[in-house]
């Protein structure tokens, strides 16, 4: 549970959710992550079964990785909900 709740962590699993991304459309995506930040959360949501690095590729979800994004998904709709008015 400490790794989802360093900086980047959650965001890299909510940008993975969809697809398959490289490292520099992850960086792009989470605009401000450093490249050696971005490189050592990947590291640890690989090493925690959460993210799979796929040859040639990039980076995806594993299926536990995909149940955290799936567990995201209430919190995307009340964000949505709230900012709609």
């Amino acid at each position: 549970m400490d790794l989802l709740g360093r900086r980047w962590a959650m965001r890299i699993v909510w940008e993975l959710r969809e697809t398959a991304l490289s490292s520099r459309a992850l960086a792009a995506r989470c605009g401000g992550v450093s490249p050696t930040v971005l490189h050592k959360r990947l590291r640890e949501l690989r090493d925690a079964n959460l993210v799979e690095l796929l040859a040639g590729e990039g980076y995806e979800l594993s299926a536990r990785g995909t149940t955290l994004a799936d567990a995201m998904r209430p919190m995307e709709r009340w964000a949505a909900s709230w900012l709609g008015g």
